[in-house]
């Protein structure tokens, strides 16, 4: 039986490099059951590989992720794939597919994964369409003759398609002018708790951190340095975060 005290994610220790670039250094983080986290830090600062190791799509060096209490690293490709049922992950750039219509762009992993009956997964896609705003019209229209936010909206469509208890969001906000990436925070924190789900977002988008977490951890060196409320990031005495954070020249964290 799962501990009610056990973290929904758990990562222990995880290393990751390729050559001799070490990106991952030991990295340890808790995600708890129902809770929004986001990680934060610079480009190139190891947060995409972190975000890919937690679904799959890499194999850490050392180390441990746990989901509800079960290691999921070093897993078969049979039970690699069921796990990865359990996610719902919001690409970066949307990543739709342009030769299909919107309607089946969030349709397609219900009919491909779960060989789901295409009326059914269409019924199911239009839903998730309205909830997060967007009607019957833009259903039959292709990537192509939508706007960035229209696209970002369709691709949290797709990534809420299958009601994942596990919600994964990679530069949410990337793309999109302040206007629009304030109603996709919006919309990202009806849906994780529309689903009562857990959610883990990579950014290095501070305002976007703030409004879509109840709890920022700051990733540098390949470690987690700092975790704490969102609403205590802007003051947290670090002076890694607080560098960061407040996007000051002078401090620990060097320009490339």
């Amino acid at each position: 039986m799962r501990d009610n005290c056990e973290p929904k994610i758990r990562i222990r220790g995880l290393n990751k490099s390729f050559g001799a670039n070490q990106v991952l250094r030991g990295l340890d983080l808790d995600v708890q059951a129902g809770e929004s986290v986001a990680v934060i830090g610079g480009s190139g600062t190891g947060k995409s590989v972190l975000l890919k190791c937690v679904i799959g799509l890499l194999e850490p060096d050392a180390g441990t992720i746990e989901l509800d209490g079960e290691t999921v690293t070093g897993l078969s490709k049979t039970s690699r794939e069921a796990m990865m049922a359990r996610f719902g992950l919001l690409f970066q750039g949307s990543a739709l597919f342009d030769s299909i219509p919107v309607l089946d762009n969030v349709a397609f992993g219900l009919v491909s994964a779960q060989q789901m009956p295409k009326q059914r997964a269409q019924a199911i896609a239009l839903d998730k369409l309205a909830q997060v705003g967007l009607d019957e019209d833009v259903a039959v229209m292709y990537p192509a003759e939508l706007s960035g936010g229209m696209r970002k909206r369709v691709a949290l469509a797709r990534t809420i398609a299958s009601d994942p208890d596990i919600l994964l969001f990679d530069e949410p906000t990337t793309g999109l002018d302040p206007i629009m990436g304030d109603v996709i925070d919006k919309l990202i924190v009806n849906c994780v708790h529309d689903l009562a789900a857990t959610a883990l977002t990579i950014t290095h988008d501070m305002d976007s951190a703030k409004r879509i977490s109840n709890r920022i951890a700051m990733l540098y060196g390949g470690r987690i340095i700092w975790s704490g409320p969102a609403v205590e990031v802007d003051t947290s005495g670090d002076p890694v975060v607080d560098q960061f954070v407040h996007g000051h020249v002078k401090g620990p964290i060097t320009s490339g």
